[in-house]
């Protein structure tokens, strides 16, 4: 049901202006001002404590007076709305967007030229931004900057990583505010390409709590034809500013009005787990404009792809560098290409035998030879296979076992020559039987000089996924900017990675148990992650006894992993022969569900510990997922969210007495309990442990 109440309120205050908004359960205020200069502000409380100081908002323009004083108030209209939708596919059947909304038309006097500002309260946090009507003075423009700030109130404790233009795939650090800085980390981290960064900014969405107990996170939504936006911090005031990401020649943005900026977020509540239920994100987004959903499926698959992070076979058929190897400028082969003919049968057999939607292989095509760090134009043509890979025959046999494909697109970071090839590529993957492909965006970006999160790069993000739509293609983006819920839009669009995954475990520094505790608080607001769990061969001195590397997390809490992360795509990322060794753990992954109907909270703080249960959609089966930081925990859930007077069958998957990531990580035990709403579960978390449990009605 729509509710829409709009009251028009005008002032005749050309000068100092003041004009409040409340969340509609009214523990919220947002104040919006005009000071004496004209330069509108906002600020921030949750009942009388402050979250935002006064902040000062506007934009500034390349070869033009700034958007960011002078200004006087026209007129305000205060609305009040309230939905209930339900998505394609997600942690909710239903999701309530609920708020009160502001907006704000202002004037520049010295100019005549307009600006409209527009707020939305929710319970959970503020969003606020721009808009820049049709107007005679005011038509094409650059923005140079944004002066967008958010004042905090105090030195509080951050989670962050560094401001990098051409990454996310960072670890977490937590410090204070003041304790910021970049040039004190290890940057010895296994990032390929790394783009500027300087001292003190930092990406959105960042994540903190207060010394009094409040949780507070500033990120964005709808960024739509817009740069993604960083942080500069001040470690002394404890002040933000946003930080647009430039394109090649310095621009921020190019547009026309009318236009529209990405929506400015700040979530705050006292009890974390509101955080982690929040659909703000979602509920800023524009409704789903794809009309036929019935081929949107969510997705569990295996795939070639850890073998070559492990070294057992190779993305490349004929070796990097001198390729061309023969006389004839033929490709010699090395004998450890893993996407060969025979090896993804393999999988198809492994996927068919164990219910698997689908197979992914990687290294199919030509061109992976000496591509990496060489910056080239001309890289693949995403429809040359390499000739141990039998397009028509991998088609058939697929088809035969009932099991799905799912394409991979590296485009080596040579955006033009992917987009000039897009539709032939496409066409290529709807002829062999492909409804879903992953890009992928490893190297620099061509054109040269433009970054990952630059304006022409969120347009080629959005570009592909809906172009894919016109296909009935899913998409899942792997080197992308980080997504800002553009997935209620275009609901194909079904999971992407924009953060550092569970693969930097296998060659390089890892990722630190608690990684996977703060991702839920930060990368996972903007929407689902192609994570890659389910790794059970934890030490990568199985493959190689040279090797120290491993996963940061013991095997319990990798089946965990599968409820604490949402995403409609879920891989089980382990080789098919690790997972033979160890099938009564491998059950949990085959029964876990990837859709839901209702998501809850049960316990969490970040960078140390979460517990969430999950419905299966359309079922009367729940999963939950506990996991810890490198800290043992004990806790006790209690089952409140399962369906009154009826009775499951409990299955827990958790970690052995004398588990440890590091030193015991693949010591696990299972049980099975009969439980009901009323019962209560003791669980024991290693260090850098989980459970995983999946509850069964019973007759």
């Amino acid at each position: 049901m729509n509710k829409l109440i709009v009251f028009m309120i005008f002032s005749t205050s050309s000068i100092a202006f003041s004009q409040n908004l409340q969340s509609p359960d009214k523990q919220l205020k947002m104040n919006f001002i005009i000071s004496e200069n004209g330069t509108p502000q906002y600020e921030l409380l949750l009942g009388s404590e402050a979250v935002i100081k006064k902040s000062n908002l506007g934009l500034e323009l390349k070869n033009e007076q700034g958007l960011t004083s002078g200004f006087s108030v026209r007129n305000t209209t205060q609305t009040t709305f309230n939905e209930n939708w339900n998505p394609v596919l997600g942690e909710y059947k239903t999701i309530e967007n609920h708020y009160n909304g502001l907006m704000i038309e202002l004037i520049q006097n010295a100019t005549n030229r307009k600006v409209h500002m527009h707020f939305k309260l929710y319970n959970e946090g503020l969003a606020f931004r721009y808009e820049i009507p049709t107007q005679s003075n005011l038509n094409y423009f650059v923005v140079s900057d944004e002066v967008t700030q958010f004042n905090l109130v105090g030195n509080h404790n951050a989670f962050w990583i560094p401001g990098d233009y051409d990454s996310q795939e960072y670890a977490y650090n937590e410090t204070k505010l003041s304790d910021i800085d970049i040039l004190k980390l290890d940057m010895n981290n296994g990032i390929g390409m790394k783009g500027p960064m300087t001292k003190t900014r930092i990406q959105s969405p960042v994540m903190m709590k207060t010394n009094s107990g409040l949780y507070i996170n500033i990120f964005e939504a709808a960024v739509v034809n817009f740069p993604i936006m960083h942080l500069d911090v001040n470690t002394d005031t404890f002040a933000m500013q946003s930080h647009l990401v430039p394109n090649a020649i310095g621009d921020k943005a190019y547009l026309q009005a009318p236009a529209k900026t990405p929506w400015r977020t700040v979530m705050v509540s006292n009890d974390a787990r509101k955080i982690l239920s929040s659909q703000m994100i979602l509920n800023l987004n524009e409704p789903n404009v794809i009309e036929d959903t019935s081929w949107i499926k969510p997705m569990k698959y295996v795939g070639i792809w850890w073998e070559m992070h492990v070294g057992k076979a190779t993305w490349d058929y004929a070796g990097s560098q001198n390729a061309q190897n023969t006389t004839d400028g033929s490709l010699k082969p090395t004998g450890k290409h893993g996407a060969t003919t025979e090896n993804t049968k393999r999988y198809i057999d492994f996927a068919a035998k164990h219910g698997f939607d689908g197979v992914l292989v990687e290294g199919w095509n030509v061109g992976w030879e000496d591509w990496f760090g060489n910056w080239k134009e001309e890289v693949f043509d995403f429809v040359t296979p390499y000739p141990d890979f039998d397009v028509e025959e991998v088609k058939r046999y697929a088809q035969s076992k009932g099991v799905q494909m799912i394409m991979h697109h590296e485009t080596s970071g040579s955006v033009s020559n992917y987009e000039r090839r897009l539709d032939r590529a496409f066409d290529f993957m709807k002829k062999n039987a492909y409804n879903a492909v992953k890009t992928g965006y490893v190297g620099k970006i061509i054109p040269r000089g433009e970054w990952h999160d630059g304006q022409s790069m969120v347009n080629h993000f959005n570009y592909v996924v809906q172009r894919a739509a016109d296909y009935k293609i899913l998409v899942n983006s792997h080197e992308s900017s980080r997504p800002t819920g553009l997935h209620r839009t275009y609901p194909n669009y079904i999971a992407s990675e924009a953060a550092r995954g569970n693969e930097f475990n296998a060659w390089s520094n890892g990722n630190p148990p608690a990684h996977e505790t703060i991702l839920p608080f930060t990368r996972f607001l903007g929407g689902p992650m192609d994570y890659t769990p389910g790794i059970f061969e934890i030490k990568m001195s199985h493959y190689d006894p040279t090797k120290k590397e491993q996963v940061h997390t013991t095997l319990a809490k990798q089946l965990a992993l599968y409820v604490t992360i949402y995403s409609p795509l879920q891989m089980a990322a382990d080789l098919p022969e690790n997972y033979e060794k160890y099938p009564d753990a491998f059950q949990f992954i085959k029964d876990v569900e990837v859709d839901w109907d209702d998501t809850k909270i049960v316990e969490a703080e970040p960078g140390d510990y979460i517990t969430i249960a999950r419905k299966a959609k359309g079922k009367e089966t729940w999963f939950l997922g506990a996991i810890s930081d490198e800290n043992a925990r004990k806790t006790e859930i209690t089952l409140d969210f399962l369906s009154p007077g009826k009775k499951y069958k409990a299955t827990i998957y958790e970690d052995a007495k004398d588990a440890h990531w590091e030193k015991n990580p693949k010591a696990y035990a299972i049980r099975t309990v009969e439980v009901t709403s009323k019962s209560k579960l003791k669980l024991n978390l290693a260090a850098g442990g989980g459970a995983a449990i999946s509850f069964v009605p019973l007759n």
